[in-house]
């Protein structure tokens, strides 16, 4: 494939020069500039709505600006209809996998592209130079298999590796790490590091701080739709750069990043009834079997549930919300059995639930927010007859809208138009909205802000006041972890330890993960 030409060294390969964008009344972007130079890693970060999903859409070519231009090594960029020489020049690998599952590695990564001979597609070409690529880049990837097969981390490298194979030079990760354990996270690292080496120019796109100053040369900070820092990052704290995203007021972040908790602390072993017990639960799941799993979480408590990626947390998530089935075990909620399977039944009995993958169970992305808002308590709301009113709706949701500082053009707007943060608003407030007795949330401040994500855990921290109502937050982020009362560790598809006193320690808590002694543990 041809490669498009290369700038001089140390211009800039990509650059968006005073970019704006309106949608309606809202102010996307507002004059910004963004220059990303070849050999260089370079951090893109800010709130939820802050605008970094519109600067990445016209950046790769999926939409054009209001005013302003991007350029490729000094060139104007191509149309926007010229998408083999948008793609020749830029990919973005997004924390959704894009590659097609029932096709293999190969055919994805010359995927509208296929070598061909004579008009026939020349799959031996194809198959020898998928190979060429991965052994080149040193990716451990079979180019015969299926992608439907392969692990979230292994779907992300043919991702990457389809972009080099059309002599894209610039890469674009948007989330990367979302789906990714701690070691495919450090292998991640490695392979930019690499790639950067190489002259590849990588913009990366996170909300966890700690990554971009592991991983960035520089960051570009977004607030409001415009830039208001663009610094080497060596030269920074996280504290100035927190205070850049969020402006003069601090988010509520406790010593060390941790969040902060809020509402009454959960009453004392027996002082406190049980309210959800968990009993021998065998399970079998892709996302990790359960074993012989059992927990408690008793009346005005916050628990948390950790482990690695295969460890089961989020299957033991499920199976108590009734998303997902199991063959042995019981689970009881007040004292009465729960039906297996069935999640009507576990949100009748009073559990909410904040799902891991929110595109898939949080929401309907063209009904609007307030609609989306209101789902668990829609009958409730209906009158006689029913009937219900947008205006009951848009009156219900209001209150969340405001406590979860939801941003949108108005409460009607589709959640599928808002930001990643936005969304996982809405999704917490469909969950909340019914006052219920047990929140099941599993991974809730995913693809959040800094900000966005105290006032999550304070909505859910809020749960264990007065009302007595509990939390079961399973997650791989420490620092949600500082909320709860108790936290537990799956090894394995089975309960290896439990931490009784917070705060915890990282270190302590990624050894347990590991199947390790766990320090501090009791």
């Amino acid at each position: 494939m041809s490669k498009p030409t290369q700038p001089a060294e140390g211009a800039p390969v990509i650059e968006a020069n005073s970019v704006s964008k309106r949608f309606g009344s809202t102010q996307a972007l507002l004059d910004v500039d963004v220059a990303l130079a070849p050999g260089r890693c370079l951090g893109l970060v800010g709130r939820n709505g802050a605008g970094k999903s519109t600067l990445v859409s016209i950046l790769c070519g999926l939409q054009s600006p209001d005013a302003g231009e991007v350029r490729f090594g000094g060139d104007a960029a191509p149309p926007l209809a010229d998408v083999r020489a948008w793609r020749s020049r830029i990919a973005t690998v997004f924390q959704h996998s894009m590659v097609v599952p029932q096709l293999t590695v190969a055919e994805n990564i010359f995927l509208g592209d296929l070598p061909r001979r004579r008009d026939l597609v020349n799959w031996r070409a194809m198959r020898a130079q998928t190979r060429a690529i991965l052994r080149e880049w040193d990716f451990d990837v079979d180019p015969g298999v299926e992608c439907e097969t392969l692990t979230v981390e292994q779907r992300q490298i043919v991702e990457i590796a389809a972009a080099l194979a059309r002599g894209t030079r610039i890469l674009l990760l948007d989330e990367p790490t979302a789906a990714l354990e701690r070691d495919a996270v450090r292998r991640l690292f490695d392979r930019v590091r690499a790639l950067v080496s190489a002259g590849v120019a990588v913009l990366y796109i996170s909300h966890h701080l700690e990554e971009v100053f592991e991983i960035c040369h520089d960051v570009v900070v977004l607030r409001d739709g415009e830039v208001v820092l663009s610094a080497p990052t060596p030269g920074l704290t996280e504290d100035e750069l927190v205070g850049a995203m969020v402006g003069d007021v601090a988010p509520p972040v406790a010593a060390g990043g941790r969040a902060r908790a809020t509402g009454r602390r959960a009453p004392d072993g027996a002082q406190a009834s049980e309210r959800l017990v968990v009993s021998e639960i065998f399970a079998e799941s892709a996302r990790g079997s359960l074993f012989g799993a059992s927990l408690v979480v008793r009346a005005g408590e916050r628990v948390g549930l950790t482990g690695l990626l295969g460890a089961g947390v989020a299957t033991l998530g499920r199976v108590i919300v009734g998303a997902h089935d199991y063959q042995s075990g019981t689970i009881e909620f007040d004292g009465r059995p729960l039906a297996p399977g069935r999640p009507d039944a576990a949100l009748a009995a009073g559990i909410g639930y904040i799902p891991e993958d929110r595109w898939l169970e949080g929401f309907v992305g063209h009904l609007g927010c307030a609609e989306n808002m209101t789902m668990s308590i829609a009958s409730r709301l209906a009158g006689r007859l029913g009937l219900l009113m947008p205006s009951t709706r848009t009156r219900a949701a209001r209150p969340l809208a405001d406590q979860l500082s939801l941003v949108s053009r108005g409460l009607a707007q589709p959640v599928q138009e808002l930001s990643g943060g936005n969304q996982q608003k809405v999704t917490v407030a469909r969950a909340i909205a019914s006052k219920p007795k047990l929140i099941v949330a599993i991974t809730p401040t995913r693809g959040v802000d800094v900000a966005s994500k105290e006032l999550l855990l304070a909505a859910l921290a809020e749960l264990t006041g007065d009302t007595g109502a509990s939390l079961l937050l399973a997650s791989d982020e420490f620092g949600d972890l500082q909320i709860c009362d108790r936290v537990i560790v799956l090894v394995r598809g089975q309960v290896f330890t439990e931490f009784t006193e917070p705060p915890y320690d990282d270190e302590a808590l990624i050894a347990a993960t590991e199947g390790l002694a766990a320090v501090g543990s009791q």
